[in-house]
């Protein structure tokens, strides 16, 4: 098969279409045809050098795929050959096959084509395991996620809405709030002209949110724990702005607030099939009902991955940027 290998660390240009060899499902996994797979920021970490593959998984990029089952591993049920699925992936997702655990693999919703739906296995996953699964996002509570127009930050908005949370967004034009705005959020803020600090306090007459879920890291750190309700929970999921932080812990003791930091990609096979099986309970009925949509920018072809990263980069695109094959 082809599959888009990482020769040696570096810009987009590092990125090549290769013949490598096939994969074969193992006990407990299945061979999916991969029709799609979406660009993650962890794929551009990965490309850059700073963030391998687990152990024992592929060593190619692409975290999530659609495609159809073309065979199955010993001591697998509930799945047969042709049926079309979207994965979750430890890696291998830019590729013609790959191989996925079972417990990892999610329908197709109805209503969604095969393509799309390369589009929602991560950020479902990312946005219910954390706001929900461990942040416990309530209907009338405030809820902020920064880079409300991502591929994260538009299914977070979604969901927050579905369950009833006042939404809040951090971007930095006036075209992607208004994308926000349309998805359901209620409190639009431009980072690069507004403080969101001052911006949540007055939204929320001084009192905060109760879940910010941050993509930002170091950099927003203070500012968002002084953002954060009393009880309020914030969730750190990636490090855009960095990595080392100061943290008041007499402010978050103040306001008996949480901060969690969880990564989807590590994390054991058992973890991840749990996070999917909620996703597929809670999440699946709202996309089929329509009340909840994957956001897709654009497809670029997989052979061109290098292109799909010039995009991330830029931060030009709203939603998901996927590769098609």
């Amino acid at each position: 098969m082809h599959a888009i290998t990482i020769p040696e660390a570096g810009g987009p240009e590092a990125l090549v279409w290769a013949e490598v060899p096939d994969p074969v499902p193992a006990e407990g996994e299945v061979l999916v045809d991969v029709v799609a797979s979406a660009v993650n920021r962890a794929d551009l970490l990965q490309r850059q050098g700073f963030y391998n593959p687990p152990p024992g998984s592929s060593p190619y990029p692409g975290l999530e795929c659609a495609g159809r089952v073309t065979d199955i591993g010993p001591g697998v049920s509930g799945w047969k050959i042709g049926d079309e699925v979207c994965a979750l992936l430890a890696g291998g997702g830019y590729a013609e096959q790959v191989v996925v655990p079972a417990g990892q693999l999610l329908p197709v919703p109805d209503g969604v084509d095969l393509v799309t739906a390369a589009a929602l296995p991560e950020v479902t996953s990312t946005v219910w395991s954390n706001v929900f699964m461990i942040s416990h996002l309530r209907p009338g509570e405030t809820f902020l996620v920064h880079g409300g127009s991502s591929g994260i930050g538009t299914m977070a908005i979604q969901l927050a809405k579905a369950v009833g949370a006042k939404v809040a967004v951090t971007a930095g034009t006036k075209e992607k709030l208004d994308f926000c705005r349309e998805l359901g959020a209620d409190i639009l803020i431009n980072y690069r002209e507004q403080d969101f600090v001052e911006e949540i306090k007055s939204a929320t007459d001084g009192a905060g949110a109760d879940v910010i879920l941050d993509n930002m890291g170091a950099k927003y750190l203070d500012r968002n724990v002084q953002s954060l309700a009393t009880n309020g929970r914030l969730a750190i999921i990636g490090m855009q702005g960095g990595v080392k932080g100061e943290l008041n812990i007499a402010t978050l003791l103040g306001k008996r607030a949480a901060v969690t930091a969880t990564s989807l990609r590590g994390r054991p096979a058992e973890e991840k099939a749990s996070i999917v099986a909620a996703v597929r309970e809670h999440v699946w009925p709202l996309i089929t009902t329509g009340h909840v949509r994957p956001i897709v920018d654009q497809t670029v072809p997989m052979s061109d991955a290098a292109a799909a990263h010039r995009v991330l980069e830029e931060s030009s695109h709203i939603g998901k940027v996927l590769l098609v094959r």
